[in-house]
Protein backbone atom coordinates (compact mmCIF):
# COMPACT_ATOMS: atom_id res chain seq x y z
CA UNK A 1 0.00 0.00 0.00
CA UNK A 2 2.42 2.26 0.72
CA UNK A 3 4.65 1.54 -2.55
CA UNK A 4 1.48 2.42 -4.19
CA UNK A 5 0.99 5.89 -2.53
CA UNK A 6 4.23 6.71 -3.64
CA UNK A 7 3.69 5.53 -7.04
CA UNK A 8 0.77 7.32 -7.16
CA UNK A 9 2.54 10.51 -5.58
CA UNK A 10 5.29 10.54 -8.59
CA UNK A 11 2.77 10.11 -10.99
CA UNK A 12 0.57 12.74 -10.23
CA UNK A 13 3.97 15.17 -9.79
CA UNK A 14 4.94 14.22 -13.11
CA UNK A 15 1.91 14.92 -14.57
CA UNK A 16 1.65 18.39 -12.84
CA UNK A 17 5.16 19.56 -14.29
CA UNK A 18 4.19 17.94 -17.58
CA UNK A 19 1.43 20.37 -17.28
CA UNK A 20 3.21 23.35 -16.25
CA UNK A 21 5.91 22.86 -19.03
CA UNK A 22 2.93 22.84 -21.77
CA UNK A 23 2.03 25.97 -20.09
CA UNK A 24 5.04 28.07 -19.72
CA UNK A 25 5.87 26.49 -23.60
CA UNK A 26 2.37 28.09 -24.77
CA UNK A 27 3.00 31.18 -26.32
CA UNK A 28 1.45 34.31 -24.99
CA UNK A 29 0.56 37.52 -27.53
CA UNK A 30 1.13 40.44 -25.15
CA UNK A 31 -1.87 42.55 -27.61
CA UNK A 32 -3.79 39.35 -25.36
CA UNK A 33 -5.50 35.84 -25.90
CA UNK A 34 -7.32 36.58 -29.45
CA UNK A 35 -4.01 36.32 -30.83
CA UNK A 36 -1.98 33.90 -31.80
CA UNK A 37 1.68 35.47 -32.93
CA UNK A 38 2.57 35.30 -36.64
CA UNK A 39 4.55 32.09 -36.32
CA UNK A 40 1.24 30.08 -36.20
CA UNK A 41 0.75 31.22 -39.72
CA UNK A 42 3.75 29.37 -40.80
CA UNK A 43 1.80 26.30 -40.55
CA UNK A 44 -1.02 26.91 -43.60
CA UNK A 45 1.15 30.28 -45.10
CA UNK A 46 4.56 29.27 -45.31
CA UNK A 47 5.61 31.27 -48.75
CA UNK A 48 3.48 34.39 -48.13
CA UNK A 49 4.92 33.97 -44.14
CA UNK A 50 8.90 33.79 -45.27
CA UNK A 51 8.17 36.42 -48.27
CA UNK A 52 7.06 38.88 -45.55
CA UNK A 53 9.84 37.98 -42.76
CA UNK A 54 12.25 39.56 -45.40
CA UNK A 55 10.44 43.10 -45.77
CA UNK A 56 10.73 46.20 -45.10
CA UNK A 57 7.64 46.19 -43.18
CA UNK A 58 8.49 43.22 -41.01
CA UNK A 59 11.62 45.16 -40.38
CA UNK A 60 10.25 48.11 -39.27
CA UNK A 61 11.63 47.73 -35.76
CA UNK A 62 13.99 45.01 -34.89
CA UNK A 63 16.24 43.89 -32.14
CA UNK A 64 19.58 45.90 -32.52
CA UNK A 65 21.80 42.90 -32.47
CA UNK A 66 24.93 43.63 -34.87
CA UNK A 67 22.91 41.55 -37.87
CA UNK A 68 19.87 44.23 -37.99
CA UNK A 69 21.89 47.09 -37.99
CA UNK A 70 23.19 48.51 -41.00
CA UNK A 71 26.13 50.18 -42.40
CA UNK A 72 30.14 48.67 -42.89
CA UNK A 73 32.41 48.00 -40.14
CA UNK A 74 35.19 46.28 -42.05
CA UNK A 75 37.15 49.60 -42.10
CA UNK A 76 37.19 50.71 -39.03
CA UNK A 77 34.43 52.18 -36.11
CA UNK A 78 32.05 54.85 -38.29
CA UNK A 79 33.28 58.91 -37.21
CA UNK A 80 31.04 61.85 -37.29
CA UNK A 81 32.54 64.95 -36.14
CA UNK A 82 30.89 67.85 -34.53
CA UNK A 83 34.29 70.23 -33.90
CA UNK A 84 37.59 69.60 -33.62
CA UNK A 85 37.41 68.86 -30.06
CA UNK A 86 33.96 66.77 -30.40
CA UNK A 87 33.75 63.27 -31.76
CA UNK A 88 30.57 60.48 -32.37
CA UNK A 89 31.98 57.15 -32.63
CA UNK A 90 29.65 54.00 -33.59
CA UNK A 91 31.87 51.12 -31.56
CA UNK A 92 30.92 47.42 -31.03
CA UNK A 93 31.32 46.48 -27.42
CA UNK A 94 30.85 42.63 -25.97
CA UNK A 95 28.92 41.93 -29.37
CA UNK A 96 26.43 45.14 -28.82
CA UNK A 97 26.74 48.53 -30.85
CA UNK A 98 27.65 51.60 -29.04
CA UNK A 99 27.10 55.83 -30.16
CA UNK A 100 29.91 56.72 -27.74
CA UNK A 101 30.72 60.58 -27.42
CA UNK A 102 34.01 62.08 -26.97
CA UNK A 103 35.16 65.32 -26.11
CA UNK A 104 39.08 66.15 -26.53
CA UNK A 105 40.03 62.78 -26.70
CA UNK A 106 37.78 61.97 -23.45
CA UNK A 107 35.02 59.33 -23.33
CA UNK A 108 31.88 61.49 -21.99
CA UNK A 109 29.05 59.47 -22.11
CA UNK A 110 27.93 55.99 -24.33
CA UNK A 111 24.53 54.46 -25.04
CA UNK A 112 23.81 51.29 -26.44
CA UNK A 113 21.97 50.44 -29.63
CA UNK A 114 18.40 48.43 -28.38
CA UNK A 115 15.69 48.99 -31.16
CA UNK A 116 16.65 49.72 -34.83
CA UNK A 117 13.63 51.23 -37.53
CA UNK A 118 13.63 50.59 -40.93
CA UNK A 119 15.75 49.00 -42.66
CA UNK A 120 15.31 49.88 -46.45
CA UNK A 121 16.23 53.64 -46.90
CA UNK A 122 17.96 54.56 -43.79
CA UNK A 123 17.93 53.21 -40.39
CA UNK A 124 17.63 54.99 -36.69
CA UNK A 125 18.17 53.41 -33.24
CA UNK A 126 17.43 54.02 -29.78
CA UNK A 127 18.57 52.96 -26.53
CA UNK A 128 16.29 52.51 -23.22
CA UNK A 129 16.67 54.57 -20.31
CA UNK A 130 13.99 54.87 -17.18
CA UNK A 131 11.63 52.73 -18.65
CA UNK A 132 11.53 54.88 -22.10
CA UNK A 133 13.44 54.83 -25.40
CA UNK A 134 15.48 57.87 -27.18
CA UNK A 135 16.68 58.26 -30.41
CA UNK A 136 20.34 58.02 -30.92
CA UNK A 137 22.22 61.30 -32.84
CA UNK A 138 23.65 58.94 -36.20
CA UNK A 139 21.46 57.14 -38.36
CA UNK A 140 22.49 55.36 -41.36
CA UNK A 141 21.36 56.43 -44.80
CA UNK A 142 21.21 53.59 -47.48
CA UNK A 143 21.06 56.35 -50.22
CA UNK A 144 24.86 57.99 -49.31
CA UNK A 145 25.79 54.71 -47.96
CA UNK A 146 27.26 56.67 -44.78
CA UNK A 147 26.43 57.62 -41.25
CA UNK A 148 24.76 61.28 -41.40
CA UNK A 149 22.88 63.21 -38.32
CA UNK A 150 19.40 61.68 -37.63
CA UNK A 151 16.77 63.50 -38.81
CA UNK A 152 16.42 67.00 -37.07
CA UNK A 153 18.99 66.22 -35.07
CA UNK A 154 21.57 68.88 -35.57
CA UNK A 155 25.49 68.62 -36.68
CA UNK A 156 27.08 71.29 -34.83
CA UNK A 157 26.47 69.29 -31.10
CA UNK A 158 25.37 65.76 -30.33
CA UNK A 159 22.10 64.95 -27.81
CA UNK A 160 20.89 61.76 -26.64
CA UNK A 161 17.48 62.70 -24.92
CA UNK A 162 14.66 63.09 -27.80
CA UNK A 163 12.65 60.89 -26.53
CA UNK A 164 10.47 58.30 -29.00
CA UNK A 165 7.24 57.94 -27.48
CA UNK A 166 4.85 55.26 -27.66
CA UNK A 167 2.81 57.23 -31.03
CA UNK A 168 5.88 56.43 -32.86
CA UNK A 169 5.54 52.57 -32.71
CA UNK A 170 2.51 52.53 -33.82
CA UNK A 171 3.45 52.62 -37.35
CA UNK A 172 6.73 50.67 -36.60
CA UNK A 173 6.15 47.77 -34.66
CA UNK A 174 2.60 45.64 -34.12
CA UNK A 175 2.37 46.75 -30.46
CA UNK A 176 3.83 48.47 -27.25
CA UNK A 177 2.04 49.08 -24.05
CA UNK A 178 2.57 52.26 -21.94
CA UNK A 179 0.77 54.62 -18.64
CA UNK A 180 0.95 57.34 -17.68
CA UNK A 181 2.58 57.95 -14.14
CA UNK A 182 2.66 60.84 -11.67
CA UNK A 183 6.36 61.62 -10.86
CA UNK A 184 5.77 63.30 -8.08
CA UNK A 185 4.91 59.81 -6.51
CA UNK A 186 5.30 57.13 -9.19
CA UNK A 187 1.97 55.55 -8.20
CA UNK A 188 -0.91 57.67 -9.69
CA UNK A 189 -1.85 56.88 -13.00
CA UNK A 190 -3.70 59.57 -13.72
CA UNK A 191 -1.90 63.09 -15.55
CA UNK A 192 -0.62 65.44 -14.15
CA UNK A 193 1.71 68.38 -14.93
CA UNK A 194 4.77 65.96 -13.92
CA UNK A 195 2.87 63.50 -15.24
CA UNK A 196 5.31 60.93 -17.73
CA UNK A 197 4.50 57.43 -20.07
CA UNK A 198 6.44 54.77 -19.56
CA UNK A 199 6.68 51.89 -21.94
CA UNK A 200 7.06 48.45 -20.86
CA UNK A 201 9.20 46.77 -23.35
CA UNK A 202 8.40 43.23 -22.61
CA UNK A 203 5.14 44.45 -24.30
CA UNK A 204 6.75 45.23 -27.96
CA UNK A 205 6.02 42.78 -30.72
CA UNK A 206 8.63 44.05 -33.84
CA UNK A 207 7.53 44.81 -37.25
CA UNK A 208 4.58 44.65 -38.70
CA UNK A 209 3.35 40.94 -38.10
CA UNK A 210 0.68 39.23 -39.92
CA UNK A 211 -1.96 39.83 -37.03
CA UNK A 212 -1.36 43.59 -37.53
CA UNK A 213 -2.89 44.15 -40.67
CA UNK A 214 -4.97 40.74 -40.75
CA UNK A 215 -6.39 41.37 -37.40
CA UNK A 216 -6.17 38.83 -33.73
CA UNK A 217 -5.72 35.27 -35.71
CA UNK A 218 -6.16 32.45 -32.67
CA UNK A 219 -9.70 31.52 -33.69
CA UNK A 220 -9.08 31.19 -37.23
CA UNK A 221 -5.65 29.25 -36.68
CA UNK A 222 -7.24 26.93 -34.20
CA UNK A 223 -10.51 26.66 -36.58
CA UNK A 224 -8.20 25.55 -39.78
CA UNK A 225 -5.96 23.21 -37.75
CA UNK A 226 -8.81 21.03 -36.83
CA UNK A 227 -10.43 21.35 -40.10
CA UNK A 228 -7.76 21.53 -42.41
CA UNK A 229 -10.45 20.47 -45.54
CA UNK A 230 -12.39 23.67 -45.17
CA UNK A 231 -11.03 26.34 -47.59
CA UNK A 232 -12.68 29.22 -46.65
CA UNK A 233 -11.31 31.76 -44.22
CA UNK A 234 -12.70 31.29 -41.15
CA UNK A 235 -12.87 34.08 -37.94
CA UNK A 236 -10.81 35.92 -39.63
CA UNK A 237 -11.44 39.14 -41.91
CA UNK A 238 -10.74 38.64 -45.67
CA UNK A 239 -9.44 41.50 -47.31
CA UNK A 240 -11.58 40.29 -50.84
CA UNK A 241 -14.55 41.23 -48.30
CA UNK A 242 -13.43 44.86 -47.98
CA UNK A 243 -14.47 48.05 -49.54
CA UNK A 244 -12.15 49.69 -51.39
CA UNK A 245 -12.36 52.49 -48.51
CA UNK A 246 -11.32 49.89 -46.34
CA UNK A 247 -8.57 48.40 -47.71
CA UNK A 248 -7.44 52.08 -48.60
CA UNK A 249 -7.67 52.86 -44.83
CA UNK A 250 -5.88 49.54 -43.82
CA UNK A 251 -2.62 50.93 -45.42
CA UNK A 252 -3.26 54.67 -44.64
CA UNK A 253 -3.55 54.19 -41.20
CA UNK A 254 0.49 54.09 -41.71
CA UNK A 255 0.71 55.63 -45.12
CA UNK A 256 -0.96 58.73 -44.45
CA UNK A 257 1.66 61.35 -42.75
CA UNK A 258 1.77 61.95 -39.11
CA UNK A 259 -0.19 65.48 -38.95
CA UNK A 260 -4.26 64.46 -37.88
CA UNK A 261 -5.91 64.76 -35.01
CA UNK A 262 -6.02 61.36 -33.04
CA UNK A 263 -8.74 59.77 -31.89
CA UNK A 264 -7.48 56.32 -30.76
CA UNK A 265 -4.69 54.42 -30.82
CA UNK A 266 -3.60 52.98 -33.97
CA UNK A 267 -3.35 49.62 -31.87
CA UNK A 268 -6.56 49.24 -31.83
CA UNK A 269 -7.37 49.19 -35.93
CA UNK A 270 -8.48 46.23 -37.05
CA UNK A 271 -9.04 45.52 -40.54
CA UNK A 272 -12.91 46.66 -41.60
CA UNK A 273 -12.33 49.91 -39.03
CA UNK A 274 -13.30 52.80 -40.10
CA UNK A 275 -10.07 55.29 -40.46
CA UNK A 276 -11.68 58.46 -39.09
CA UNK A 277 -12.74 57.02 -36.07
CA UNK A 278 -9.17 56.74 -35.16
CA UNK A 279 -7.31 59.42 -37.14
CA UNK A 280 -9.03 63.09 -38.92
CA UNK A 281 -7.07 64.66 -41.17
CA UNK A 282 -6.66 68.34 -41.35
CA UNK A 283 -6.59 68.48 -45.04
CA UNK A 284 -8.38 66.82 -47.68
CA UNK A 285 -6.17 64.57 -49.53
CA UNK A 286 -8.32 64.82 -52.95
CA UNK A 287 -7.55 68.91 -53.46
CA UNK A 288 -4.27 70.57 -53.81
CA UNK A 289 -2.38 70.59 -50.30
CA UNK A 290 1.41 69.97 -50.53
CA UNK A 291 1.70 66.37 -48.77
CA UNK A 292 6.05 65.49 -48.42
CA UNK A 293 6.75 62.42 -50.16
CA UNK A 294 7.93 60.67 -47.07
CA UNK A 295 5.13 58.83 -45.32
CA UNK A 296 1.72 60.25 -47.03
CA UNK A 297 1.95 57.71 -50.19
CA UNK A 298 -1.78 57.37 -49.63
CA UNK A 299 -3.09 61.32 -49.66
CA UNK A 300 -0.78 62.18 -52.12
CA UNK A 301 -2.22 58.78 -54.45
CA UNK A 302 -5.58 60.79 -53.89
CA UNK A 303 -4.94 63.42 -55.70
CA UNK A 304 -3.74 61.52 -58.80
CA UNK A 305 -6.17 61.79 -61.36
CA UNK A 306 -5.76 57.82 -62.53
CA UNK A 307 -7.08 57.69 -58.75
CA UNK A 308 -10.01 60.14 -58.87
CA UNK A 309 -10.72 58.61 -61.94
CA UNK A 310 -11.03 54.60 -61.02
CA UNK A 311 -13.28 52.99 -58.85
CA UNK A 312 -11.33 50.13 -58.12
CA UNK A 313 -7.93 51.11 -57.67
CA UNK A 314 -6.27 50.99 -54.46
CA UNK A 315 -2.71 50.26 -53.08
CA UNK A 316 -2.71 46.50 -53.40
CA UNK A 317 -3.35 47.34 -57.14
CA UNK A 318 0.64 47.52 -57.55
CA UNK A 319 1.86 46.56 -54.87
CA UNK A 320 1.83 43.30 -52.69
CA UNK A 321 1.41 44.10 -49.22
CA UNK A 322 3.69 40.65 -48.48
CA UNK A 323 6.82 41.94 -50.50
CA UNK A 324 9.17 44.31 -50.76
CA UNK A 325 8.20 47.16 -53.58
CA UNK A 326 9.67 45.92 -56.75
CA UNK A 327 12.94 46.93 -58.24
CA UNK A 328 11.78 46.60 -61.44
CA UNK A 329 9.95 49.41 -62.89
CA UNK A 330 8.89 47.37 -66.27
CA UNK A 331 6.78 45.64 -63.93
CA UNK A 332 4.47 48.44 -63.16
CA UNK A 333 4.58 50.04 -66.72
CA UNK A 334 2.51 46.69 -66.92
CA UNK A 335 -0.09 47.74 -64.62
CA UNK A 336 -0.24 51.73 -66.26
CA UNK A 337 -0.68 50.32 -69.71
CA UNK A 338 -3.77 48.00 -68.69
CA UNK A 339 -5.87 50.97 -68.86
CA UNK A 340 -3.80 53.57 -70.62
CA UNK A 341 -2.97 51.37 -73.97
CA UNK A 342 -4.35 54.57 -76.08
CA UNK A 343 -2.14 57.00 -74.55
CA UNK A 344 -0.10 58.42 -77.03
CA UNK A 345 3.10 59.96 -75.84
CA UNK A 346 4.24 63.75 -77.38
CA UNK A 347 6.29 64.52 -80.67
CA UNK A 348 8.87 66.58 -77.90
CA UNK A 349 8.81 63.68 -75.35
CA UNK A 350 9.22 60.86 -78.20
CA UNK A 351 12.67 62.73 -78.85
CA UNK A 352 14.13 62.05 -75.87
CA UNK A 353 13.38 58.07 -75.12
CA UNK A 354 12.31 55.55 -78.06
CA UNK A 355 8.70 54.63 -77.55
CA UNK A 356 9.76 50.90 -76.31
CA UNK A 357 12.19 52.34 -73.54
CA UNK A 358 8.82 54.62 -72.49
CA UNK A 359 6.71 51.76 -72.71
CA UNK A 360 8.73 50.64 -69.71
CA UNK A 361 9.16 53.50 -67.64
CA UNK A 362 5.80 55.03 -66.95
CA UNK A 363 6.93 54.95 -63.05
CA UNK A 364 10.09 57.17 -63.47
CA UNK A 365 8.31 59.62 -65.56
CA UNK A 366 5.07 60.12 -63.94
CA UNK A 367 6.02 58.79 -60.12
CA UNK A 368 9.07 60.86 -60.01
CA UNK A 369 11.71 61.11 -57.29
CA UNK A 370 11.36 63.59 -55.08
CA UNK A 371 13.15 65.25 -52.21
CA UNK A 372 11.48 65.09 -48.48
CA UNK A 373 11.09 68.16 -46.46
CA UNK A 374 10.53 66.10 -43.05
CA UNK A 375 13.63 64.34 -43.32
CA UNK A 376 17.42 65.82 -44.32
CA UNK A 377 20.34 65.18 -43.04
CA UNK A 378 24.51 66.06 -42.69
CA UNK A 379 27.23 64.45 -43.48
CA UNK A 380 30.42 64.45 -41.17
CA UNK A 381 32.46 67.63 -41.79
CA UNK A 382 29.45 69.13 -44.47
CA UNK A 383 27.66 72.30 -43.87
CA UNK A 384 25.03 71.61 -46.33
CA UNK A 385 21.99 69.73 -45.59
CA UNK A 386 21.39 67.10 -47.47
CA UNK A 387 17.31 65.38 -48.52
CA UNK A 388 16.17 62.37 -48.16
CA UNK A 389 15.25 61.15 -52.01
CA UNK A 390 11.82 58.90 -52.23
CA UNK A 391 9.18 58.42 -55.19
CA UNK A 392 6.20 60.32 -55.26
CA UNK A 393 3.16 58.73 -54.98
CA UNK A 394 0.95 61.50 -56.85
CA UNK A 395 0.72 60.20 -60.10
CA UNK A 396 0.90 62.78 -62.95
CA UNK A 397 2.88 64.64 -65.62
CA UNK A 398 6.16 65.94 -64.53
CA UNK A 399 8.65 68.41 -65.48
CA UNK A 400 11.75 66.37 -67.18
CA UNK A 401 13.85 68.44 -64.50
CA UNK A 402 12.04 67.15 -61.72
CA UNK A 403 13.77 64.27 -62.53
CA UNK A 404 17.17 65.48 -62.43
Amino acid sequence: MAKTKILFTIAALVTFLTSCNNKSDEYIDPRGTDYAGSESCIQCHQTQYESAFHSSHSKATAPAIPENVLGDFSKGNPVFVYDKNTKLVVEERNDSLYQVLYKNGKEMEAHRFEIVFGTKHAQTSVYWHNNNTYELPLSYYTSVHSWATSPGFPSDKPYFDRKVVKDCYSCHSSNISSRTVDQSSRENSFLTMDAEDIINKKTIVYGIDCERCHGPAKQHAEFHLKNPNVKVANSIVSYQSLSRQQKLDACALCHSGNDGIKVKSRFEFKPGDNLSEYMRSMSDPSGTAEFDVHGNQYRLLAQSKCFIKSEKMDCITCHNPHENASQNLASYSKICLSCHQEIKHSAATLKTMPVSLLANNCVECHMTKKSSNAIRFQLSNNAEMSNYILRTHKIAIYPKTENK
